[in-house]
């Protein structure tokens, strides 16, 4: 499908994404964990919506931290659209910052930065779900809205322990694993 951008430009939408893990951002740079959390929970969130092509979790963060064009990325990853965040946190208050961007011409399509509360973070993920498919014009039935929106939990505080002991899962290692026990 056609659009016409303000420029005049046309973009073609196939309704591919890769979501790379987001930057953190953070004076203490100690909120990785939570960065690649929101990442895979967007993505999560992406692969419940039909028509939808989202690259998986592991190929994505096969870019983490490194310094690419996202023209590069999204050809090697062979998607038509990459989202790329960063996290700034202070206190109890977060800055996401969300772009959605157009992988032929590396142009922005969407760029939203979301200040909230950090209580706020799974409608900061809702927003930010919703907003890329209605970007791509990709069609929400009514049951994958709700999947789309479907929460694991309520509870702030679980969840943060649930990212921090993901965090650690992922680097495979002894390590790792026990203080993903934990």
């Amino acid at each position: 499908r056609q659009e016409a951008r303000p420029s005049g430009k046309d973009l073609s939408y196939d309704g591919s994404i890769a979501v790379l893990p987001f930057q953190d951002m953070s004076p203490e740079k100690d909120q990785e964990y939570f960065c690649d959390g929101i990442a895979e929970e967007i993505i999560n969130a992406l692969t419940r919506v039909e028509g939808l092509k989202v690259i998986a979790r592991t190929s994505a963060f096969a870019f983490k931290g490194k310094q690419m064009d996202i023209r590069e990325i999204g050809n090697n990853l062979n998607v038509e659209n990459v989202l790329e965040g960063s996290v700034r946190k202070d206190s109890n208050t977060l800055r996401i910052t969300a772009q959605l961007i157009q992988v032929d011409d590396g142009s922005h399509i969407w760029s939203e930065a979301y200040n909230r509360e950090l209580k706020d973070i799974f409608s900061i993920q809702e927003d930010i779900s919703l907003t890329i498919v209605k970007k791509l014009e990709v069609k929400l039935r009514k049951e994958n809205k709700e999947v789309l929106l479907k929460r694991h939990t309520e509870n702030h505080e679980a969840y943060q322990l649930y990212l921090q002991g993901f965090y650690q899962w992922q680097k495979m290692t002894p390590e790792g694993n026990q203080k993903a026990q934990e």
